[in-house]
């Protein structure tokens, strides 16, 4: 079994935990948020669905990483090492940085439910946590 071809693994998998997590998070304050419109008869605003599917990308930044793993390991299997720790890593940068989506992504609906403004501020934090596994896909792409 070749170690780089696991660390590719990897990165998909860890990746989708973390998305999976953070979905969790935010899509249950966004059913919170919606039940409390609900309660006191106003309009459920479907865009609380932003904050509870953004977590997702996680995943395909790690199914895109994988990939690229997969071809360098496949073609260097010598740094089997090296590609598991890369897949390890960066499998664990994305999920952290999808569970932290979650969570400003749960405070995010919670305060668009209940106020129906600051959008625009809210989705800017939820990017900024996205930016981390943008990071961490995109430099270990490089470094391979």
């Amino acid at each position: 079994m070749s170690l780089g071809l696991l660390g590719a693994g990897l990165v998909m998998g860890i990746a989708a935990v973390g998305s999976a997590i953070g979905i969790g998070i935010a899509g249950q304050a966004a059913i919170g948020a919606w039940k409390k419109c609900y309660l006191s008869n106003k309009p459920a605003p479907m865009t609380l669905l932003t904050f509870a599917g953004a977590p997702l990308t996680q995943t395909f930044y790690g199914f895109i990483l994988m990939g690229q793993m997969k071809a360098a390991a496949t073609g260097n299997p010598d740094n089997g090492w090296l590609y598991l720790g890369f897949g390890i890593a960066s499998g664990l940068a994305m999920a952290f940085s999808a569970i932290a989506q979650g969570q400003a992504g749960a405070a995010s609906a919670d305060a668009q439910g209940e106020t129906g403004k600051g959008f625009a501020q809210y989705i800017a934090v939820v990017g900024i946590c996205e930016t981390v596994a943008l990071f961490a896909m995109v430099l270990s792409m490089t470094s391979l």
